[in-house]
């Protein structure tokens, strides 16, 4: 039974009471009294509103269920479903042009383009790795990752494989010439750097001394202009480092002495309290705050065992070189963090309001989270976040303007309890709900002066689009769905009303993640897309996929791009209004159990380790055995996939249930070395992962939106009392 604390018509569990008073409250000006008064009176006055804009989202369904079930397929009329989505404001009404207004935008949002990184706050070496992702070796990532292939001797050894390292070196000279070209010859020819009266001379193998084709390139040093450490460029506004380790056994065997060079990487991260999470209670609630807090502290340490030894990480300091006219400058070392609070749908029991009801966990995370990143704000920290002293929250999952509006209400009332200027807090808006897709510029209105970021998600918007057209018909496979014209329509029009709104040079507009993170070769050839498509972020899984993708904003000018992109057509609404209905649904007793197994087998590999480990986000094993990052947003398309079949008769519930079986034991098979691992088949009837999975699917026309946090929070739940209980 959770211990409470009464205060202020609240029932606040005791672990997160004593958190916020000991440990947060008294580095800050404010008074535990005020706090908490104020807390409670914004719980009072917004829950009622949260929970009002969750019946509008009830209603809208059942009216948008209700009118599939009253046309026949042949009747379907178009412009009729599109009259009939306005009239029950699910299209809201169309906003004049405008362009946002947001200011203090740290330059890494604004006017910078590179990678981002998303990881559970939960787990603080996770978070400490990407915090400090913002500098990444290219050797290392080459070298550890499959860009580099194994192909004549070049193979991974324990020891150093000096065949992979001539293939690493060559990647990094191809990367110079590419970035910083000479005036002649090639970055393959140098064998000397030096700083002659503030240019940087090159030395080639044939002796011929030559220069960069753009000299304001190179910025700075490190260590003496006459024997550097490292050279600073800065291209694309992103900086990198040529260093000359002289101790390095690679700097000995480069004719030109370079070590290594070290990339600007995660330009930002997103610590995530949400999707990649398993917090379930006032226990790992605290958790999440506690490691947000060291962030903002800059405080945060985990010391762990690597290789037999033990070792202690922390956040990097801060760079610091020589400028070329001889004074000193730093490069931040650290990622710029944004923090992404839950969603308004869900409730947390660590905190009850007047009627013994849990409170809205979006408030909770809102109101705790901003409060504690004010010792940022207030440079009451050792290491600084935003120059700017701004806060940066995602807000996931948001449908339509209208709780945009709630959210940039809830902002002010925290920053009005904090003291913080109007807009101090910041707001991301993840694009993945439908209907928030087609009122993208309604939304990002009601957000005008504190929106930075949207972006754009294909498993949790696919997972939104099956379930809000579930009862339209039977929906086509998950691999043909991706070939719809809904979706490039979905990732355009993103893109332009960002571009429309006035983004460029002011906010971010990103793109998602990279998901199998073992395929860096793939990601490298494939995922310069993102960038192409005009996004001056994308998610990563990885600080080493950080550093390869950062490769691409340097072949990539995206400011330049996105000038270009604001003179496209932009997407049409009709198509992103398309539903993707399969052409035909005749499809062999084979091809059904197949796509059954895929979905059951990505639904379970990631349920059993959520409910029995409380693990949010992880690589998990496919069908075929390939690692895949997976978060909740997998659950939500497989889940709705399979409910919609059922719905329509495609598959029986027997069907169901033996595909899940069948796919327990592959699971089980797949986990087997891991010692924490309870298997499923072993009992089907009484395990919870595997009820929860079978829940997932058999009720999951009846979730709300078709989302999975509230069976997998009951279920975590359940499973922790009873590993308590024994």
């Amino acid at each position: 039974m959770t211990k409470r604390i009464t205060i202020e018509n609240l029932q606040v569990a005791e672990s997160l009471y004593q958190f916020v008073n000991k440990q947060v409250l008294p580095g800050l000006a404010i008074t535990e009294a005020s706090f908490w008064a104020g807390f409670a009176k914004i719980i009072a006055d917004l829950s009622p509103k949260n929970h009002a804009l969750l019946q509008t989202r009830i209603s809208l369904q059942q009216q948008i269920n209700d009118y599939h079930q009253q046309q026949s397929a042949s009747d379907f009329d178009f412009n009729d479903y599109k009259a009939f989505l306005t009239r029950i404001g699910y299209l809201a009404p169309e906003v004049a042009d405008f362009t946002i207004s947001t200011d203090n935008v740290d330059a890494e949002l604004a006017t910078i383009a590179g990678p981002q990184l998303v990881v559970p706050v939960m787990n603080a070496r996770f978070a400490l790795n990407a915090v400090n992702a913002r500098w990444g070796s290219l050797y290392d990532a080459l070298y550890g990752s499959d860009v580099i292939s194994s192909d004549h001797g070049a193979e991974k050894n324990k020891a150093y494989n000096p065949v992979r390292g001539g293939k690493v070196i060559a990647f990094a000279r191809d990367f110079l010439d590419q970035t910083i070209p000479l005036q002649a010859g090639s970055h393959h020819e140098s064998k000397g750097y030096h700083i002659v009266d503030n240019t940087l001379t090159v030395v080639l193998n044939n002796d011929q001394v030559t220069q960069l084709v753009e000299p304001a390139l190179f910025i700075g040093y490190l260590g003496a202009k006459d024997c550097p450490q490292g050279l600073v460029f800065k291209h694309h506004d992103l900086h990198f480092i040529i260093e000359f380790e002289q101790a390095s056994a690679i700097a000995q065997s480069d004719i030109a002495g370079i070590s290594d060079i070290a990339v600007e990487s995660a330009l930002t991260t997103i610590m995530d309290c949400e999707d990649s999470v398993a917090a379930v209670d006032a226990e790992d609630k605290v958790i999440a705050y506690q490691n947000w807090l060291g962030l903002n502290q800059g405080t945060l340490t985990e010391t762990f065992e690597k290789s037999g030894q033990q070792q202690t990480r922390a956040m990097h300091q801060d760079i610091e070189y020589q400028t070329l006219n001889d004074s000193k400058a730093t490069l931040k070392a650290r990622s710029l963090m944004f923090v992404r609070n839950v969603g308004h749908l869900m409730t947390n029991n660590a905190i009850l309001d007047q009627q013994g009801l849990e409170v809205p966990e979006g408030i909770m995370d809102a109101v705790i989270t901003a409060l504690i990143a004010s010792y940022d704000v207030k440079q009451k920290n050792a290491l600084t976040n935003s120059a700017t002293g701004s806060i940066y929250i995602v807000k996931p999952k948001m449908h339509g303007p209208d709780e945009v509006a709630f959210a940039n209400e809830l902002f002010d009332r925290t920053e009005d309890l904090l003291s913080l200027p109007r807009n101090t807090i910041k707001m991301g808006i993840m694009d993945e709900e439908r209907r928030t897709s087609v009122n993208l510029k309604a939304c990002i209105y009601q957000a005008k002066a504190r929106v930075v970021f949207i972006n754009t998600g294909f498993l949790d918007r696919t997972g939104d689009e099956i379930h809000t057209s579930m009862a339209a018909g039977v929906m086509a496979r998950k691999a043909d769905i991706k070939l719809t014209k809904w979706i490039s329509a979905y990732e355009d029009n993103n893109v332009d009303v960002g571009l429309a709104c006035g983004f460029s040079g002011k906010a971010q507009i990103g793109k998602g993640m990279w998901p199998v993170p073992d395929q860096m070769a793939n990601m490298l050839a494939t995922k310069i897309n993102h960038v192409e498509a005009g996004a001056n972020t994308a998610w990563v899984p990885s600080p080493t996929a950080a550093t390869l993708h950062a490769l691409h904003y340097h072949k990539v000018d995206v400011f330049k791009l996105q000038q270009q992109l604001k003179r496209r057509p932009p997407a049409r609404l009709d198509d992103i209004l398309t539903i993707p209905l399969a052409e035909h649904s005749n499809w062999t007793s084979q091809e059904i159990s197949d796509e059954l197994d895929n979905n059951a087998q990505g639904i379970l590999g990631y349920v059993v380790r959520w409910i029995d480990q409380g693990v949010g986000c992880s690589k998990v094993p496919d069908i075929n055995n390939v690692g895949l990052m997976e978060d909740r947003a997998t659950l939500r398309i497989s889940s709705q996939h399979m409910a919609n079949w059922l719905q329509h008769n495609i598959c029986t519930p027997e069907q169901v249930l033996a595909s899940m079986k069948k796919m327990a034991r592959v699971v089980d098979k797949q986990n087997q070395n891991d010692s924490q691992y309870h298997a499923m088949a072993v009992d089907f009837d009484n395990n919870i992962a595997f009820q929860t999975a079978l829940s997932l699917v058999f009720e999951g026309h009846l979730q709300p939106n078709g989302y999975t946090e509230p069976l997998l929070h009951k279920n975590r739940a359940l499973f922790k009392s009873v590993a308590q209980a024994h």
